[in-house]
């Protein structure tokens, strides 16, 4: 009993320095993705297009997608009253996460299921674990922690992040060869965005970005010509100008997602009474599962998800600018990059603006890796949110005493 009062006593005095803005949009969005993702599959889960060919139950997606969720909040509370931060901080810790993802990756090339195309998941029974979604938030740690560590000598001599970027490049190739181009590309974003911020070797970026994009180009033909890109990937690419030409063929997707979006209109057709969520989107539930926002709750719903993904990011470059450790400016602008990029990558492919590259759209897509590891990501946001008001707290405990000591000399 004595225990518990102080845990409550705990919780209580480290509540005020939540950040709730954040957390109350965090919960919206994962109450949304469980009421999509039931609304998206409940039909297509009972006639099993969802599921190979087997039918099950019209709750399978969302009865999994709510212990997703669940996890990912008793995760992002730990992370927001109990975790030590300066745990994140620690070489052990960066060497044993490093060495964790590149065998979770080796292993993925391994023993990983085949599933539309890539090669990216280890199925664990209960879940599929994608460890390219871990990746991220292990490279954003992982590079904030090095060139934190390195600084100010890491300014001067950009070199000194050879090592770290020479092992952020085998773990990029690991994820290219399971042919998951999606997801190394939004690797490649954070990456490129944590030392964009940082400053590191700006002027060298500048001066040689036109060697790094053509050598990107030449190592991209390479692997299409090698085979290493998935065929139906090379066909969107060539498609997607205008999908409405081969609407039957690899235009397919974009043009039915297209249409989804369309028939939405403002106020949308209603929750559950989507049109095309019966067989004729594929992925209702995962990539597409925005055009179903938008069928379901019109330009309105959508709008909204789209505003409250857009004030994770802001927050994050917000929480950025306010806190003095490096490190954590560095980890708040690779998070901000991670949902950012992620959502543009979502949105631009399902409604024809960019290649469609098959990557969920944060916090609502189905699916375990994605939620938990966005989780994570919220989490670090909340740690850095307390960090900066514990500090400001102390700032002005320490003001007050001050002024106390000050006021017996004046007399």
């Amino acid at each position: 009993m004595n225990n518990f009062k102080q845990f409550l006593r705990y919780i209580g005095k480290y509540s005020k320095y939540i950040d709730y803005p954040l957390v109350v949009t965090y919960v919206i969005l994962c109450l949304i993705s469980i009421i999509m993702i039931y609304s998206a599959s409940m039909v297509a889960a009972t006639k099993g297009t969802l599921t190979n060919g087997t039918p099950v139950s019209g709750t399978y997606f969302y009865t999994r997608q709510l212990l997703y969720v669940i996890v990912s909040m008793g995760l992002v509370f730990f992370m927001a009253f109990f975790m030590n931060v300066k745990v994140l901080q620690t070489l052990k810790f960066q060497k044993i996460m490093m060495l964790v993802m590149v065998g979770l990756l080796v292993a993925t090339l391994l023993i990983g299921s085949n599933i539309n195309g890539s090669k990216s998941w280890i199925h664990l029974g209960f879940m599929n674990l994608q460890a390219s979604e871990f990746l991220k938030i292990a490279l954003v740690l992982y590079l904030s922690f090095m060139i934190e560590k390195k600084r100010p000598r890491v300014f001067r001599e950009p070199k000194v992040l050879m090592s770290p970027l020479i092992l952020t490049g085998i773990c990029v190739a690991l994820v290219l060869l399971q042919r998951d181009v999606g997801q190394t590309l939004l690797i490649l974003m954070v990456v490129f965005a944590v030392i964009l911020y940082a400053g590191v070797g700006i002027e060298k970026i500048l001066k040689y970005g036109f060697i790094i994009f053509f050598g990107i180009v030449l190592v991209g033909g390479l692997f299409l010509l090698l085979g290493a890109f998935p065929d139906y990937l090379a066909a969107r690419f060539s498609t997607f100008t205008n999908p409405f030409n081969s609407e039957s063929g690899t235009g397919y997707h974009v043009s039915n997602s297209l249409l989804a979006i369309g028939n939405g209109g403002l106020l949308g057709r209603g929750l559950g009474n989507s049109v095309l969520k019966l067989g004729y989107l594929p992925e209702p539930h995962t990539d597409f599962i925005f055009a179903i926002i938008c069928e379901e709750l019109g330009l309105i719903g959508g709008l909204f998800v789209i505003c409250l993904l857009f004030f994770i990011v802001y927050k994050a470059f917000v929480l950025a600018n306010k806190t003095t450790s490096y490190f954590y400016k560095l980890v708040c602008v690779g998070v901000a990059s991670y949902i950012g990029s992620q959502t543009f990558v979502n949105l631009g492919g399902i409604s024809g603006t960019i290649p469609l590259t098959g990557v969920p759209l944060p916090f609502i897509s189905f699916g375990g890796s994605s939620m938990i590891s966005l989780s994570i990501a919220m989490g670090l946001l909340l740690i850095t949110a307390k960090q900066i008001k514990i500090d400001e707290a102390r700032k002005k405990q320490a003001q007050k005493r001050q002024r106390n000591v000050d006021i017996p000399r004046r007399y």
